[in-house]
C-alpha cells in the first residue's frame, strides 16, 4: 500500500489564508470581507498587501454576504470570511435569496468548521453545514484536508463561475498532499488501492482513514482510501468504480450523518449500485468543550472508529 509522510503538521486555515494572499498578487478583481475575525481566517497578509480590496465588516455576517453579492455585479470576485457556524446558519437566509437563488460569483469562506474548534463548544461548532450548503441549487461545496490542498482549492475557486462553500478548520493537521498540487473540482482523488473495502472522507477524516488503513493493511485487509474533497457536485464514478471491486464502504467525515458527505454517498449507491455502507460522523448531536483530540475521540472520528466500521461493513458483504 502507497504510504503517506506528514510533511509538518499546519492549519488548514492558513492554507486559506496563503491561497488569498497568491490570488491578490494575480488576479485584481479578487477582493476579500471579513467579519472582524481577520487574524483567526489568516486573512493579514491580503489586508496588508492590498488594502483597496480588503473590507472589514465588523460582526455583521448578513451584511458581508449582501456586500459580496452587490460586489459581484461589477465583476469582482469576493472572497468572505469568518467560521463555518457564521458562515451558514446565521446568515443562511442571505445565502439562499442573494448568493444562490441569482447564482453569483460569491466564494463563502469557513474556518473553525466541526468539533475540531475545541474549547469554544457547541455554540461555536457547526456539524450541519455540509447538508445546509450543498442543498441549496447550484452551490458547489469543497471541504479540504490539508494545508496544501486548501491552498490550492482556494486558487482554483477564483476561476469558477457560481457560488462556492469553502470548508476548512482550526487545529493544525498532517500535511500530506502535494506541495503546489492541483485542484480539480468535483473530481475525487484515489489515495491507496484496495481490494476488500473502499473509505472515502473528508476534510480531516482524510489523514485518519490513511491511518486506519495502514493498520487494516497489517490485519490482512487492503482498504481503498478516497479522499473527497468535494461534496458538491461528488464524484459518482469514482465511488461506484471502487465499490464494484470492494463490495463494501466507510464514509468518515466530521459532521453529522444526517446531511453530509454520507448521506451524498448512500444515495449515489441507492440509485446505481446498492453497497453495505457504514457511517463515521456525528451522530445527531451538537457537540461540546473539549481538545480537538479529546473530542475528535469521545465522537468516533479517528482512525480507531474507521478501523471499527471497515470491519463491520466487511461483515455485511
Amino acid at each position: 500500500m502507497k504510504k503517506y509522510t506528514d510533511s509538518g503538521k499546519k492549519d488548514t486555515r492558513s492554507g486559506f489564508g496563503a491561497g488569498l494572499e497568491e490570488l491578490g498578487k494575480k488576479n485584481e478583481n479578487v477582493v476579500a470581507l471579513c467579519a472582524d475575525l481577520t487574524g483567526s481566517l489568516k486573512m493579514d497578509a491580503f489586508k496588508e498587501n492590498h488594502p483597496d480590496r480588503f473590507f472589514q465588516v465588523g460582526i455583521a455576517e448578513a451584511n458581508m454576504i449582501s456586500m459580496a453579492a452587490g460586489m459581484t455585479i461589477g465583476g469582482k470576485i469576493p472572497f468572505t470570511g469568518t467560521f463555518a457556524n457564521f458562515s451558514t446558519g446565521r446568515v443562511y437566509d442571505q445565502i439562499r435569496q442573494s448568493v444562490a437563488y441569482s447564482g453569483k460569483n460569491v466564494k463563502i469562506c469557513a474556518s473553525h468548521a466541526g468539533l475540531t474548534l475545541g474549547e469554544d463548544g457547541a455554540t461555536h461548532q457547526i456539524l450541519e453545514d455540509l447538508g445546509l450548503m450543498k442543498m441549496l441549487p447550484g452551490m458547489t461545496v469543497i471541504n479540504t484536508c490539508d494545508y496544501n490542498q486548501t491552498k490550492a482549492a482556494t486558487i482554483a475557486i477564483a476561476k469558477h463561475d457560481g457560488p462556492v462553500y469553502l470548508r476548512f478548520g482550526r487545529p493544525k493537521v498532517a500535511n500530506f498532499t502535494p506541495e503546489n498540487g492541483t485542484f480539480e473540482i468535483g473530481k475525487a482523488v484515489q489515495l491507496t488501492e484496495g481490494n476488500d473495502v473502499t473509505i472515502v472522507a473528508t476534510g480531516h477524516l482524510v489523514w485518519e482513514a490513511l491511518q486506519a488503513a495502514e493498520q487494516l493493511e497489517e490485519a490482512g485487509i487492503t482498504a481503498e482510501v478516497i479522499n473527497i474533497h468535494t461534496i458538491k457536485p461528488l464524484d459518482d464514478e469514482a465511488i461506484l468504480k471502487s465499490v464494484k471491486k470492494t463490495g463494501c464502504i466507510v464514509t468518515a467525515e466530521e459532521h453529522n450523518f444526517l446531511g453530509g458527505l454520507g448521506e451524498s454517498v448512500a444515495r449515489v449507491l441507492a440509485e446505481n449500485h446498492p453497497t453495505p455502507q457504514e457511517f463515521v460522523a456525528t451522530k445527531d448531536t451538537f457537540g461540546e468543550s473539549g481538545t480537538p483530540e479529546q473530542l475528535m475521540d469521545k465522537y468516533g472520528l479517528n482512525a480507531e472508529a474507521i478501523i471499527k466500521a471497515t470491519k463491520k461493513v466487511i461483515e455485511r458483504k
